[in-house]
């Protein structure tokens, strides 16, 4: 009976360690604010590679942001970011991540938040916390300018057509409304599909307006599709709308939407023409 006693505590004695070490090693998310303010830093995660929401370039100038491994990203997001790190009186971090190392990094604590053209989908909301939209487009398809696709009006006119988007997006789960497409393997980023699809891999791929618009100015060689109403995708509003992510519970959602409350849309759209006309032509400019 000792012995048997003496296994219960000992037992009982490595649960509460076990719960011990990881609620100290928990994020507090309530207490996001208080945390970022103390720190004086805002780290922000995006890939840097998303033009015209994001991109690096080798350069500084009066808009952009360095980063701790070279270069300075700038770009629609970056912006936004500015404005939200002067509303909270605090400094910016850009971090540069990969797009699937966004949420793990905001769920482990290696950043604040993800401002990175990303949309609230249901799917991640499952892990994650939104704010309000700060930017809202429409789904398009890019294709090369002297391809067989250029008369396309509908989505139904890609059947049979080699079609890709970007992996763990929306973009890339639409193509199953197309009826006939031959879906080719997801891509890992827009880098990726602009050569894919220069290289005759595959016919095209699903896009935002803005990112659509960004490929264009820098590739005369492509064009892209923009369908009328009831011939693209069905989509919800916050498929094709992009939000602030920040982590389950946080209290950033209340100062953050206030912050973004007070970017007008007239501003916003400026904005973004701004960041179609100052993207870098070429990842090597």
């Amino acid at each position: 009976m000792k012995r048997i006693l003496a296994i219960i505590l000992v037992v009982a004695c490595m649960a509460g360690s076990i719960l011990l070490f990881s609620s100290c090693g928990k994020i507090n998310a309530g207490k996001d604010l208080e945390t970022i303010k103390k720190a004086g830093t805002l780290k922000v995660g995006m890939e840097c590679n998303y033009a015209p929401f994001n991109w690096t370039q080798a350069k500084t100038s009066d808009t952009a942001v360095a980063l701790s491994a070279g270069g300075y990203a700038d770009g629609y997001d970056v912006q936004i970011a500015l404005e939200i790190a002067k509303a909270l009186g605090v400094e910016l971090e850009i971090v540069k991540l990969e797009w699937g190392g966004l949420i793990p990094a905001l769920e482990s604590g290696k950043i604040d938040c993800i401002i990175a053209g990303m949309s609230p989908t249901a799917e991640r909301k499952m892990s994650i916390d939104f704010t309000d939209h700060y930017y809202t487009s429409e789904l398009v398809m890019v294709i090369r300018a002297d391809g067989e696709y250029v008369n396309a009006k509908s989505i139904s006119d890609f059947s049979g057509a080699k079609i890709t988007g970007q992996s763990e997006t929306f973009h890339y789960s639409v193509i199953d409304q197309i009826d006939g497409v031959q879906k080719q393997t997801a891509m890992s980023d827009f880098t990726t599909m602009l050569t894919a699809l220069q290289g005759k891999k595959i016919d095209g791929y699903v896009s935002e307006l803005p990112g659509a618009k960004s490929a264009v100015t820098a590739n005369p060689d492509l064009t892209y599709i923009v369908f009328d109403e009831g011939k693209g995708f069905e989509a919800s509003e916050d498929d094709v709308a992009v939000s602030i992510g920040i982590r389950k519970g946080s209290n950033l959602a209340s100062d953050v939407n206030a912050a973004l409350k007070a970017i007008t849309q007239d501003d916003r759209d400026a904005l973004m023409q701004w960041a179609l006309e100052n993207q870098p032509l070429t990842a090597e400019e």
